[in-house]
């Protein structure tokens, strides 16, 4: 299944468990920031205590605990090569 096929929803319970869908990969984490692409745009979630309970890129599920205190959107970075970038 193509990231472009896969719904995106998120689901916030209590903001201590995030579940979304929809996530192709995950660029960075640590306990207070998670990067993950979706498709819908990059997702940035802050907060503190956080980590990935369960990922699974062939499905597109991300499963977070914690305590979230920020979700945030942005359009995703142009992914490639770097030199044939900078080169055209």
């Amino acid at each position: 299944m193509t990231t472009d096929a896969m719904p995106h929803q998120l689901i916030l319970d209590d903001r201590r468990r995030l579940s979304l869908s929809g996530v192709s990969d995950v660029d960075s984490f640590d306990n207070t920031t998670i990067v993950a692409h979706t498709t819908l745009g990059d997702l940035t979630i802050r907060g503190h205590d956080l980590h990935i309970s369960r990922l699974n890129v062939e499905t597109g599920d991300l499963s977070v605990e914690g305590h979230v205190d920020l979700l945030e959107y942005t359009e995703p970075k142009p992914r490639g090569n770097v030199f044939r970038r900078w080169f055209r």
